[in-house]
């Protein structure tokens, strides 16, 4: 017989968590590579219109997007229903187009200045003399590399 007897526990012993922030700092990582910031908050309805032969823009850092359309729910009592350039996060009038590219040209590399290129989503209730404007003021500060963006789809379905 011995005199020495083991203890029996009945306690579990405890976890280790030594690796613990290792874990958090990969978790941390991941979520800020993969996480995309939005850039600007949508302020007019945006239904885009339909077409079949589509290409799709490659570089996103150099495309600057003008959004016209009709203000959405929230913004209807403030601006009206007729249609409204957004710029950025803001309601803009047409001859403040010019100043804009000029401040988004200015914000980019030098090299990538001349090969900027504008987007246009414009809801597809939006009528073409709003276009027409912002085309022109596109024109007077020569940003005549235009791009409208489009849904996928059948170009007949846009005929209500």
């Amino acid at each position: 017989m011995s005199k020495f007897k083991k203890k029996k526990s009945s306690e579990l012993p405890p976890v280790n968590t030594a690796s613990l922030p290792d874990i958090v700092f990969m978790l941390l990582f991941f979520f800020m590579v993969a996480t995309v910031m939005r850039d600007s908050t949508l302020m007019v309805n945006n239904s885009l219109p339909a077409a079949d032969q589509i290409q799709k823009l490659d570089k996103k850092d150099r495309v600057m997007y003008i959004y016209a359309g009709k203000p959405s729910s929230r913004y209807v009592d403030k601006y009206g229903d007729q249609p409204r350039i957004q710029l950025n996060d803001k309601f803009a009038s047409v001859s403040e187009v010019a100043a804009f590219v000029l401040a988004e040209r200015a914000s980019k590399r030098q090299e990538l200045q001349n090969v900027l290129t504008t987007a246009l989503k414009v809801d597809g209730e939006t009528n073409m003399g709003l276009i027409s404007d912002i085309k022109q003021e596109l024109r007077k500060v020569n940003a005549l590399k235009i791009n409208y963006t489009t849904r996928v789809g059948e170009y007949s379905q846009n005929i209500d």
